[in-house]
């Protein structure tokens, strides 16, 4: 029998669904395809009742037990940060390069089945609803500036010219005409209904972008750090605890160090005698080691994606058998310039997919990607959120729904340094890629609480000591330590900037990870099998960060 805390949680997921299509589809909720989001103050209103009302059964129940305490306050946790965040208007005035709805109106339809006429009615349904759904975006941020809380210009400018890439007007096919050119069927009244209305999501977004670069633009706030309270509120939701920020400033300095001597190391190892500079040119340079364009660059992931999957089953972990296939896709141009992952839907028809971005490139070195597969895929990201998926007997459906940033991108950067533990980067070359992405990683930390609480560089550093952090100065600083290329940090600062907190949770995660299971080691001594702990682990479900050691630093947590 299901019990009073599953039964709410499954009612929650039922009527958000409903207030939120767009977001019940990216999780994989059937039913309501055919349905668009309302972005505008009354459909946030709506939500935010929806959840002030979920808060208030909750506390009215006793847990029965351990699964149900694990449920309960995972989801009061939710939605007391989403409560918060909607007092402070910050839905209002969501608006970014990344994971802002003006991104999901229009990746919903990537993920989309098309294989059907029926599929494409639902298809056109949504199309329809694109107008209505950037209108009632454009009322939120309207409500958002004339209640003195302006987007940051530049956020308000980044997503401009994403709306002019989609809308066709910085070269390239409209977004939305490509999708419904890939109509096949033969109804012809059903075809003009597909043109006809991507075409007016396409005017959606150009007037859209024409609107953020002209009105509301000049009405946006020139100060991009989010401030101690703001960031501290957004790290929360991104990791379901309130780190020592200053603290995790001081950690992220200590890892950037580490990881930066052992890169000066394997980099001997991949060009002798050579430094790190000089071994990634030679790794982006030589054909030898890179594949040509798009297609093979996915025919590649797909075949690592496979073996990888093929290799660990079995031995390091037990994959269901729904979980193995990942679809390795190319994303659509004119996105953020990150890789991204989408689980698969409730009932497994629509398979996890991981998105690489090519910004326009043709040439693909390889060495960087290995690890970035082992995020994205498996034993990352895929694993997780699909095994997650697949416990329909074991977890409410709201934790098989729901993401936790700390968690989840925390897991998928234990997942780079477990395949490192296990021996899967042979080749020095993807060592030195996985460890430019541990870097990669650590400078966010650094960037991300510099800008945003605008922190003193310690005064020992070679890097501009003792001046006070700036966007300016951020952009200097990942250029010159990330190891990735300028163009990319380009993106990847307009998303630290747009999205204060988020970028910190995949080091800050990857360590509550780790201390969790050096604990449980601790703690069980010789009976400690790793295998097993993860299948514990990733059985609890998400989980918010300050649950961690209840949860998995005991070896079996309250289950024992």
């Amino acid at each position: 029998m299901t019990s009073a805390i599953y039964q709410l949680c499954d009612t929650y997921v039922e009527e958000m669904a409903a207030l939120d299509p767009v977001s019940a589809t990216s999780r994989g909720i059937l039913g309501h395809d055919a349905e668009m989001t309302d972005y505008s103050p009354e459909g946030l209103a709506a939500r935010d009742e929806l959840n002030r009302r979920v808060a208030a059964g909750l506390a009215r129940v006793e847990p029965a037990g351990w699964r149900d305490q694990v449920a309960r306050d995972l989801l009061v946790g939710e939605l007391s940060t989403a409560k918060a965040l909607h007092d402070a208007g910050e839905d209002l005035r969501a608006l970014r390069v990344i994971a802002s709805p003006f991104q999901e109106v229009r990746q919903v339809f990537d993920i989309m089945p098309s294989e059907t006429e029926e599929h494409w009615e639902t298809i056109a349904a949504r199309l329809a609803k694109v107008p209505s759904a950037l209108a009632g975006l454009r009322s939120s941020l309207t409500e958002a500036v004339s209640r003195g809380l302006p987007p940051p210009r530049r956020q308000v400018l980044a997503c401009a010219a994403q709306g002019e890439a989609w809308a066709g007007q910085r070269g390239g096919e409209p977004f939305f005409d490509g999708l419904v050119g890939r109509y096949a069927g033969h109804d012809s009244a059903r075809a003009k209904r597909l043109l006809r209305e991507a075409s007016a999501a396409t005017e959606a977004y150009a007037s859209t972008a024409s609107w953020m670069r002209g009105e509301l633009a000049a009405l946006g706030s020139e100060r991009d750090a989010a401030g101690r309270e703001r960031y501290a509120l957004f790290a929360r939701r991104a990791l379901g605890a309130t780190p020592d920020l200053l603290e995790t400033y001081a950690w992220g300095w200590e890892e950037l160090h580490r990881l930066e001597d052992e890169m000066v190391r394997v980099a001997g190892l991949v060009v002798p005698g050579a430094g790190v500079r000089e071994a990634m040119e030679v790794l982006e340079t030589d054909p030898s080691r890179a594949v040509q364009g798009s297609e093979a660059l996915r025919s590649y992931l797909q075949d690592l994606i496979d073996r990888t999957v093929e290799q660990l089953d079995g031995v390091h972990f037990d994959i269901p058998a729904p979980l193995e296939r990942v679809e390795a896709m190319i994303a659509p141009p004119g996105g953020a310039a990150a890789m991204y992952y989408t689980g698969p839907s409730e009932d497994f028809s629509r398979p996890g997919r991981t998105w690489y971005p090519t910004l326009g490139k043709t040439v693909f070195p390889l060495w960087g990607e290995v690890s970035i597969c082992y995020h994205e895929a498996v034993p990352g990201h895929h694993l997780q959120v699909g095994q997650v998926r697949y416990l329909k007997d074991e977890l409410s459906r709201f934790q098989r729904m729901t993401f936790v940033s700390g968690h989840g991108e925390g897991w998928a950067l234990y997942a780079e340094r477990l395949m490192d533990e296990l021996g899967y980067f042979e080749k020095p070359e993807f060592r030195l890629g996985f460890l430019r992405g541990q870097v990669f990683r650590a400078v966010r930390v650094v960037v991300d609480l510099g800008m945003h609480l605008e922190l003193a560089l310690p005064a020992g550093e070679r890097f501009h000591p003792g001046e006070t952090w700036t966007p300016a100065l951020g952009k200097e600083f990942v250029d010159e330590r990330s190891c990735f290329p300028p163009d990319f940090m380009a993106s990847e600062l307009d998303r630290y900037l747009g999205w204060p907190g988020q970028a910190i949770c995949y080091k800050v995660g990857e360590r509550a990870w780790l201390e969790a299971r050096g604990e449980a080691r601790r703690r069980l001594g010789s009976a400690f099998d790793l295998k097993q702990w993860h299948a514990r682990a990733l059985g609890a479900g998400p989980l918010l960060l300050e649950q961690f050691p209840a949860e998995l630093a005991g070896g079996q947590g309250r289950r024992s």
